[in-house]
């Protein structure tokens, strides 16, 4: 058993590398009621600064997304954990809303950096026989670290002093560590290129993924967009309507989506991504349901219900449109198909964010969210229907990440 451990503890500490950067990702989320009344400003302002975010990681998915190939994993991932103490660093010398603007877009390319280096890297440090569970772990250090982030910030701002200043202070002291901890893993990639060779992106549908990318890119939009209504504006829901103040609550009903994922997640090995899909898609409604219910009836049993149940559709959605993208692409064009996935994601955690913010003036936060749960609810109603009549192919889930 020690031996097994010892053969597992590189891809481990790599994948606690990677939880410490997604966490700091979503450390400022049950604090922004804190920078309003700080800084004055409306929620339309909290879902743009939000959407900063997505900016950042669409931004350098498309430029240097494929730069670990080149030049390396660590490298990359040594700029990746540079960008999350840059962020760490403006939230702390945050004295107007610049600089959560400048944060959160540096969270965003710290993001982006590690989404497909860190994935890898995990992977490649796991032993040869073990593939099956470095994808859980990979799997688990992402979903896991954007859920923690919440949690962290939200016990440290209502359980101890400065709340807009602990959190970023504790996870710089964890981005230092996770220096160390980068300092004594391995190069995984044998033959390295200059940076210079790395060339931006372009997504691009090949002819047999078209049939499969439109359903697959709805339920990945909705899932994305339910967790970024989620993460910017239902703390500012659960104080307004429901009188829930608690920020560690508020932190964790986000965890709880963020959690629920992964368990989604890692249900598509056994469930199969022709299942996957239509069922993500039906949680992914179910949970938009509720959420409609907990706006309507100001219930906070249906928040943290939807948070369950619309994280579990998205980690089944989004991994199942994941491979079956992949596997429609074929091998020479599968960078590109996943590159353009990755876009309509990250634009569904954007787009539809700020819309609600937009709403949130002229018929309240109530209404925003009942007609953002609409919106949604008709496209991946219309998803799940085209995919119950032609499902995607059947794919290995654990074989494409």
């Amino acid at each position: 058993m020690d031996g097994d451990l010892r053969s597992w503890r590189p891809c481990l500490l790599a994948a606690a590398v990677f939880a410490v950067c997604m966490a700091g990702t979503t450390l400022p989320t049950p604090l922004y009621g804190l920078y309003q009344d700080k800084f004055g400003f409306s929620e339309l302002t909290v879902t743009v600064v939000y959407a900063v975010y997505a900016v950042g990681v669409i931004g350098i998915l498309l430029l240097a997304g494929n730069a670990s190939d080149a030049a390396g994993r660590r490298p990359v991932l040594w700029w990746g954990l540079g960008f999350a103490a840059a962020s760490a660093v403006c939230f702390l010398c945050a004295t107007g809303l610049g600089w959560l603007y400048a944060g959160r877009l540096l969270s965003g390319l710290s993001a982006g950096l590690f989404t497909g280096a860190a994935t890898a890297y995990v992977m490649e440090l796991a032993p040869r026989s073990g593939a099956s569970r470095a994808t859980f772990v990979a799997t688990a250090a992402n979903m896991g670290g954007l859920g923690c982030g919440p949690l962290l910030a939200g016990v440290l701002a209502q359980y101890a002093d400065w709340p807009l200043y602990l959190p970023f202070a504790v996870h710089l002291v964890l981005v230092a560590c996770s220096v160390i901890v980068l300092l004594r893993l391995t190069e995984t990639m044998r033959r390295r290129r200059p940076l210079s060779t790395v060339r931006p992106q372009r997504p691009g549908l090949p002819p047999g993924v078209r049939a499969v990318f439109g359903p697959a890119a709805a339920a990945a939009f909705v899932g994305f967009a339910l967790f970024g209504v989620f993460t910017s504006v239902s703390p500012s829901f659960l104080a307004q309507s429901l009188g829930v103040h608690n920020r560690a609550v508020s932190g964790l009903v986000v965890a709880l989506a963020f959690f629920a994922s992964t368990a989604g997640q890692l249900a598509v090995g056994r469930i199969g991504v022709r299942r996957s899909l239509p069922l993500g898609c039906a949680a992914l409604l179910s949970g938009l349901a509720l959420l409609a219910g907990a706006l309507r009836w100001d219930l906070l049993p249906l928040v943290v219900l939807s948070a369950v149940v619309g994280g579990a559709g998205q980690g089944l959605a989004f991994r199942g449109a994941l491979s079956a993208v992949a596997q429609a692409a074929g091998a020479d064009r599968r960078a590109a198909a996943i590159s353009a996935l990755f876009v309509v994601a990250y634009t569904g955690i954007s787009v539809p964010v700020i819309g609600v913010g937009l709403l949130a003036g002229p018929v309240g936060l109530e209404g925003a969210g009942l007609a953002f749960i609409a919106c949604m609810a008709l496209l991946v109603s219309a998803a799940g229907v085209y995919l119950l009549r032609r499902p995607a192919p059947a794919t290995e889930a654990g074989g494409v990440r």
